[in-house]
């Protein structure tokens, strides 16, 4: 039943009023107070649309009205008045009422005005954030709504608590206590920080040694004495972060609770259980990529401000005149275009072009969302930069790190080779990403019909010719990108970023007001994902949970193509829980040993692994790009979340499944088998 509060001063008319709401249906709680209203509406998260007289004896109902939006902004608020004026109206209308109505008023009106209410609070409850909790029984209470769902909760606590019970694998502390050899028949090579380790030590000397875990005893003398981290204390730590990475994955899959709660929960566990010295788990938060992604969608809101999107949305989708132009000419294209430069800021610049193009569409279709257009037109965008990873050692820093890992094995690889054997994959599989959301998306959407090069083009005519602002914003964005291509190796891709947000206020084109308000729930969401990749890796977790694939693997999967696609399925996987870079740098030490001992070219097995850890489709965090996409993709309108956490997961899992499959049968048993190598 609808819960209404009722605040008027004049008892007869409230208690009559009243009276007839609850004939209709409607709960009304009644005061005379607007002091007690505010108390009451702070006590209280049923009540779903305040009434309130604007006259009254103790308070007037404009400051009823502000502390009760201070308090709870959701509250939608019908304002009831008998000395009603103009310039009331606008003073009420300024401190977000919802409608003014002047009394007496029509109970039909009053009652449509209330069910609008009622609508407009559960999308300002999404707006704000805030879970739309249904009435119910225990089972409802249970199911939850979105950012609020008790039974997952419960269910990744105790999957937490039953990890860390359960013994401590034979198999997690046997390499936690191998003694490093040097050699390459080592079974700790995977390890991340295996060539620090000295020769015989072990994982878990070295990782309570690192990071200060070893525990001091005092002698009956008063003698101080440090004990070494044991492999089975180590492999208790390594435990937590497999429950950590379950957790969280669960969590931020079906929506359980905030994003950003979830990325502060990883580091909870994280510090409480002493993963490392709590120093060391900050640092693992504020890593380069944690700065590049803040600082990206900094600078896409002086894009966007400037009108320079719609500039470059001109340049970029000039050939799509239609959706299926799109679908099978820009995405091919665009793909390319991300094996040779930074698909994540090709990703930020170009995300609110689109945004421009969904609404406007909306508009001239005249409906009010178009969830299935949303997702084909932001998430095969989103996943065609993915796709871009194979086509060359430029494309990211886990190609470089597989680079690196040849070199250590004494067959290094050149930029043109690996160009040779990755780039034929990518327009195949964009062509693959846009068939796919042809089917799934754009046969079922409303909006069938739009020429997104003239709605651009027409974006761009409505704000005139380019500005000062727009031609300075564009030349710190060359200096960007040139700073991005010439001195990453140095500067990483943060310090280019931080350097342009600089100049772009010194140039008074963006305010530090502006920069506090990107979305600070994703960039904690990829600095937990960063975090829990390093304990992962530095517990030997990772390690673990590689070398127990490898360990389950059927004979016909070790050797030859078998053995290259069983790497690239496991990467593959792997790659989006944690960062591309953590995987490669996990599994490619692994497999690439491997493919040598199995008498297979390990360029074959590295390059499939490198090429698998593209394939990071199913969670926001398995890549800035999706980190990106889905911070962006809202209406500004309405706060609507117009790409959900469920949707990377179901059409993730299908372009993921369809990569494996492209990989196996378009590249291993395809092209490649015309190559030597």
């Amino acid at each position: 039943m609808p819960r209404i509060l009722f605040i008027d001063d004049e008892d007869q008319f409230r208690e009559s009023l009243a009276r007839r709401l609850n004939l209709r249906g409607f709960e009304t709680v009644t005061l005379n107070s607007g002091f007690d209203a505010v108390k009451i509406v702070r006590a209280n998260d049923d009540i779903d649309v305040v009434i309130l007289d604007r006259k009254m004896p103790d308070v007037s109902g404009e400051e009823v009205l502000k502390d009760i939006k201070k308090f709870r902004p959701e509250i939608q608020v019908i304002m009831l008045t008998g000395h009603g004026t103009h310039q009331s109206a606008m003073e009420v209308g300024k401190l977000d009422a919802f409608c003014y109505l002047e009394k007496p008023c029509d109970l039909e009106s009053l009652i449509i005005k209330i069910e609008e209410a009622r609508d407009e609070k559960v999308k300002s409850m999404k707006y704000h954030d805030m879970p739309v909790v249904q009435r119910g029984g225990f089972f409802t209470w249970l199911k939850g709504s979105h950012n609020s769902r008790p039974g997952i909760l419960i269910l990744g606590f105790l999957i937490f608590t039953a990890v860390l019970v359960s013994p401590n694998p034979n198999r997690l502390v046997e390499l936690l206590s191998f003694k490093k050899t040097g050699e390459l028949a080592d079974i700790t090579m995977g390890y991340s920080d295996y060539k620090k380790i000295e020769v015989g030590q072990n994982i878990a000397e070295f990782y309570g040694n690192k990071y200060k875990l070893e525990k001091v005893n005092v002698n009956p003398d008063g003698s101080k004495v440090k004990v070494k981290l044991s492999p089975q204390d180590a492999a208790f730590k390594a435990k937590v972060m497999i429950g950590v990475l379950l957790v969280a994955a669960l969590f931020w899959a079906t929506g359980a609770m905030p994003i950003g709660m979830t990325a502060l929960l990883v580091g909870v566990f994280m510090y409480v259980l002493g993963i490392m010295a709590p120093n060391d788990v900050a640092a693992s938060y504020v890593k380069d990529s944690v700065i590049f992604i803040f600082g990206v969608l900094a600078f896409s809101k002086a894009i966007t401000k400037t009108g320079l999107d719609r500039r470059i949305g001109i340049l970029l989708l000039g050939s799509s005149k239609s959706i299926p132009m799109f679908l099978f000419l820009f995405l091919p294209l665009f793909s390319t275009a991300c094996s040779f430069l930074s698909e994540h800021a090709l990703v930020a610049f170009m995300m609110p072009v689109l945004l421009i193009i969904y609404l406007t569409s909306l508009k001239s279709f005249g409906i009010k969302e178009d969830y299935k257009f949303a997702i084909m037109l932001f998430l095969a965008f989103n996943f065609a930069a993915n796709a871009g990873g194979p086509g060359s050692p430029a494309a990211g820093g886990r190609n470089a790190i597989m680079m690196g890992i040849f070199s250590d094995y004494g067959i290094p690889l050149t930029f043109g080779v690996w160009v040779k054997y990755g780039l034929p994959y990518v327009p195949v599989m964009a062509l693959a990403i846009g068939t796919y959301f042809y089917f799934a998306c754009y046969r079922n959407s409303s909006i069938r019909k739009v020429n997104m090069s003239a709605i651009v083009k027409q974006a761009s005519e409505k704000i005139g010719p380019m500005t000062n602002n727009e031609y300075i914003t564009a030349v710190v964005l060359i200096i960007l990108m040139t700073l991005w291509i010439t001195c990453s190796d140095w500067l990483g891709m943060g310090g280019p970023v931080l350097i342009a947000l600089v100049l772009l206020n010194m140039f008074r084109i963006l305010t530090w007001r502006e920069v506090s308000k990107v979305q600070w729930e994703v960039v904690a969401l990829y600095a937990a994902a960063t975090a829990m990749g390093k304990g992962l890796a530095v517990t030997g977790a990772a390690l673990y949970l590689a070398d127990s694939f490898v360990g389950i693997l059927p004979d016909c999967m070790k050797t030859g193509e078998g053995l290259a696609m069983a790497a690239g399925i496991f990467t593959g996987v792997v790659t989006n829980f944690m960062s591309d870079g953590a995987a490669v740098s996990t599994i490619g030490p692994i497999t690439v040993p491997m493919a040598k001992i199995a008498g297979v070219h390990p360029w074959m097995v590295g390059l499939i692994t490198a090429f698998a850890s593209s394939f990071a489709y199913m969670f926001v965090i398995g890549t800035p790009n999706n980190a990106i996409v889905f911070t962006m993709a809202k209406n500004p309108s309405t706060g609507n979340q117009l790409v959900k956490l469920i949707d990377f997961l179901k059409h993730g899992l299908a372009i993921w499944a369809i990569s494996m499959f492209l990989m196996y049968f378009w590249v291993l048993m395809g092209y490649w088998q015309w190559m030597e190598f």
